[in-house]
């Protein structure tokens, strides 16, 4: 297997982590940031505060979103599946 082989399939994988792990995190930071203002704006320094609403809109980012990332990852699977005859012959 030639370096450049290795390197595109890393590339590959790290942008589908990239992909996968920001259609979670994303909504969460933005959620986040609106609960920091808040807490910022009317002095409330209460962590529940912040942790809940985090929590709840990751659990809703993973149930809405849950059958495109299985998706997508099965497609990246498959296409690396398919690839080991070229990256072994």
């Amino acid at each position: 297997m030639s370096p450049e082989v290795f390197v595109e399939i890393l590339r590959e994988a790290m942008q589908m982590v990239i992909i996968l792990v920001s259609a979670i995190i994303l909504p969460s930071l933005f959620v986040g940031l609106i609960v920091a203002v808040f807490q910022a704006a009317t002095s409330i320094n209460e962590q529940t505060m912040s942790f809940l609403p985090r929590l709840i809109v990751t659990l809703l980012a993973l149930s809405w979103g849950g059958h495109w990332l299985v998706q997508k990852l099965m497609d990246f699977t498959f296409t690396m599946v398919e690839q080991i005859p070229q990256v072994v012959g």
